[in-house]
């Protein structure tokens, strides 16, 4: 999976959101935000095809988590993303 190239992250009144790029008049009803670790993630595998394996290895590198919680929390957070409508999964 990979996220889809048109979505981009901006720093917008001190929240970091998810905002379509080159869409004038889009209609605008939802705002992604992310938190921390979700940027985290965000901008570690912005650019390039991941998996859930390497979801977990950014988590367990980055914070005190152990692999079972963190794959948890991998599998979740894919899950909202595709839910957002944010990912190509190339499966």
């Amino acid at each position: 999976m990979r996220f889809k190239s048109e979505y981009k992250v901006r720093s917008i009144a001190g929240e970091n959101v998810v905002i379509m790029q080159g869409t004038y008049g889009s209609d605008v009803t939802r705002v992604i935000s992310l938190n921390d670790t979700s940027l985290l993630l965000w901008n570690e595998l912005q650019g390039v095809d991941f998996d859930l394996k390497r979801v977990v290895e950014i988590l367990v590198e980055n914070y005190d988590v152990d692999e079972a919680t963190a794959a948890k929390d991998a599998e979740s957070w894919c899950e909202k993303l595709k839910e957002c409508n944010l990912l190509v999964d190339e499966k």
